[in-house]
């Protein structure tokens, strides 16, 4: 009865459906959108910032005396407070979850140049080239070598390659006529150029700014045995900025002595300015971090980042879900009303049940079984429509975003029981007043006055 009931009134029912619909269709886009931005975030703060790596570096709490172990880790008295040894990394290397652990020093910055005298600006860093794909770098050509003089080349290093001379004209063209396009994007598209470095010579060059006479120190030649892969959707501008080559740990000594770098101080041969230690997952950061610290060493991870961007999206989740809830709220009252209407108007059907024996449970349930259908008939066209929704901002926010990764906004099989139960919930306490006055109408009353 409640079924043909549903049919019979198709205008009141498709109004009740409409904004039950609404509202369940609110909460699930709100979930999925809450959950497909947390998702391409995490993945993109992971491809940027490496939240599954320590940083680690000199200093710290002093260690325990004595040789006793503290958290699985034995701490002897010759351990070098303060400092970031060999000794160090290699217990570091021995720790649950950690799957690599090298040195990155750093020597600056210094000037690139090629045998055909193409130079450039680049970071130089030494590390074990051998981890270099451990860190998520993949390499493009060639591979890592052991022996001293080998360098590896990051894909923004092998972008922008200029002679000096062709680089100052253009530089003295765009500052005489700056509105100049032309010379604009010439220099732009010779920037953004990559050149084919592999098994190239090349040589880095140190400037001694603090020197009256500003004395430049050139190294012996390099030669270039690997270059990495550009990061998948990484924004090639950054190219123009983000320069890295790698050394290893014996060639910057070298390189040390070679270009003068600290002023001619030269670090203590097996201490280090810092490392990176590569975690299996970021689920085991926090544990992996706390047997660092043990050992007199500072630490930073990116966690914090994760955890600021996870409140806001907990906050506007809840924002939205609040909206879909007060959508819900507003249906709820319509179904009130469109029901408290039919009970009035079914007056003489209620009387006739009562009269062939119907007692009050029978005919309330009725009533709130018709508000339980209306909710579900409502959820499932609220499903319905978020899957529409949802592909509609996947293509809206996909058209917009230009480079990267697009965001896919997906509806989460979870989200689906939330939303049917927010629905069928609304329809059934909607329906609960009007059943129960439909329950209490006077059997003989409501057939006289019909």
């Amino acid at each position: 009865m409640a079924w043909s009931q549903i049919k019979r009134r198709k205008v009141v029912t498709a109004l009740c459906m409409t904004g039950l619909s609404i509202g369940c269709a609110a909460i699930i886009v709100a979930i999925s959108i809450g959950d497909s931005a947390q998702g391409y975030l995490e993945r993109e703060l992971n491809r940027n910032f490496k939240m599954d790596e320590i940083t680690v570096m000199p200093g710290g709490a002093m260690p325990q005396q004595g040789g006793n172990k503290s958290g699985g880790i034995e701490v002897t008295g010759n351990m070098d407070p303060g400092k970031l040894t060999d000794e160090k990394l290699k217990i570091i290397q021995g720790l649950n979850h950690v799957t690599a652990a090298t040195p990155f020093q750093e020597l600056g910055y210094m000037q690139l140049t090629t045998m055909d005298n193409r130079n450039n600006d680049v970071q130089v860093l030494g590390t074990d080239l051998t981890l270099l794909t451990k860190y998520d770098h993949k390499f493009k050509q060639g591979r890592p070598s052991v022996q001293p003089g080998t360098v590896v080349f990051d894909y923004g290093s092998t972008v922008g390659l200029m002679d000096a001379e062709t680089r100052q004209k253009l530089y003295d063209q765009m500052g005489s006529d700056p509105f100049n396009m032309k010379v604009r994007e010439q220099f732009e598209t010779l920037n953004m150029k990559p050149s084919d470095m592999m098994q190239q010579q090349v040589e880095l060059v140190a400037i001694d700014y603090s020197s009256p006479t500003q004395n430049k120190f050139t190294s012996s030649p390099l030669r270039v045995v690997g270059v990495l892969e550009n990061p998948q959707g990484s924004d090639p501008m950054r190219l123009m900025y983000e320069k890295k080559i790698y050394v290893s740990l014996e060639t910057a000594e070298l390189l040390k002595e070679e270009l003068n770098v600290m002023g001619g101080s030269i670090a203590e041969a097996g201490v280090y300015n810092s490392a990176i230690v590569k975690v299996d997952s970021k689920k085991n950061i926090v544990q992996v971090e706390q047997m660092i610290q043990k050992l007199s060493l500072s630490t930073q991870t990116n966690l914090f980042q994760e955890v600021a961007l996870k409140d806001q999206l907990d906050m506007l989740k809840k924002a939205a879900i609040g909206i879909g809830i007060f959508i819900l709220v507003i249906a709820s009252i319509s179904i009130i009303v469109a029901m408290t209407m039919s009970t009035h108007q079914r007056r003489r059907q209620i009387g006739i049940m009562k009269v062939l024996g119907s007692n009050m449970g029978q005919v309330r349930n009725m009533f709130i079984m018709e508000a339980a259908l209306l909710g579900m008939l409502g959820g499932l066209l609220g499903i319905g429509f978020s899957y529409l929704i949802t592909m509609g901002l996947t293509r809206l926010i996909g058209s917009s975003m230009g480079m990267g990764e697009a965001l896919v906004i997906e509806v989460p099989l979870m989200s689906l029981p939330v939303g049917m139960a927010f629905a069928i919930m609304t329809g059934v306490l909607s329906g609960i007043y009007p059943a129960i006055s439909a329950s209490r109408t006077n059997a003989l009353t409501a057939i006289k006055r019909d």
